[in-house]
């Protein structure tokens, strides 16, 4: 199965389209901040878009970078944060492929419903070059669908959505498999979280480097 060329859905699809894509930070993201579970510090954004909650770290003080495979989504990313007087920095890169061009080590990293992108062969890889990016015991934020979601009129692992992307959607027991190797799982349960076409059903990790 061949992953879509996400850079023509940030030229063809208009922002507003995208399901992704909004402006508004995620109450789990917003939780971890307003709990004290994560301070400012050096972020990574994995698979961050057009940079909307990476602007949003950065205005409370972290030192953000964002990360993305389609160049047309980082300069637009690039333009919100100017238009922002944000400080973060967005950087064109593969987080499947090289990542030698991402600067430095984080303190915490995440990737806010970019995961299920990932197919589950290319998963290990992911979640390897993450850890590499990572400082010791850095926490590491994980958000995807879950299986138990009916989202895209589906019951199936891989659903297809409007825009043309596939997902994957996950059971709680195969993230365990995946991150337990390199990460110390503090918390993995099913959220539900408001979106563009209403409520869904994903599972939310938050891990330790190990």
């Amino acid at each position: 199965m061949n992953y879509p060329d996400m850079d023509r859905i940030y030229q063809e699809v208009p922002l507003d389209s995208i399901p992704w894509n909004s402006e508004i930070p995620p109450d789990a993201l917003i939780e971890l901040v307003q709990s004290d579970t994560i301070r400012p510090c050096r972020t990574i954004d994995l698979g961050c878009g057009a940079g909307n909650y990476a602007i949003y770290l950065s205005g409370l003080g972290f030192d953000v970078t964002g990360v993305d495979s389609a160049p047309t989504a980082i300069a637009i990313a690039r333009e919100h944060a100017k238009n922002k007087h944000a400080s973060c920095r967005f950087i064109v890169a593969d987080l499947l492929g090289n990542v030698e061009e991402v600067p430095g080590m984080f303190n915490f990293a995440y990737d806010w419903e970019f995961l299920h992108h990932i197919f589950p062969e290319d998963r290990e890889q992911y979640v390897r070059k993450v850890h590499k990016l990572l400082t010791p015991e850095a926490i590491y934020f994980s958000v995807c669908f879950s299986e138990k979601d009916p989202q895209f009129g589906g019951v199936g692992k891989f659903r297809k959505t409007r825009v043309g992307t596939t997902l994957y959607f996950s059971s709680e027991s195969e993230l365990e498999d995946l991150f337990s190797p390199f990460f110390s799982i503090r918390e993995l349960k099913t959220i539900k979280i408001e979106g563009k076409t209403g409520a869904h059903c994903a599972i939310s990790v938050l891990m330790d480097k190990r």
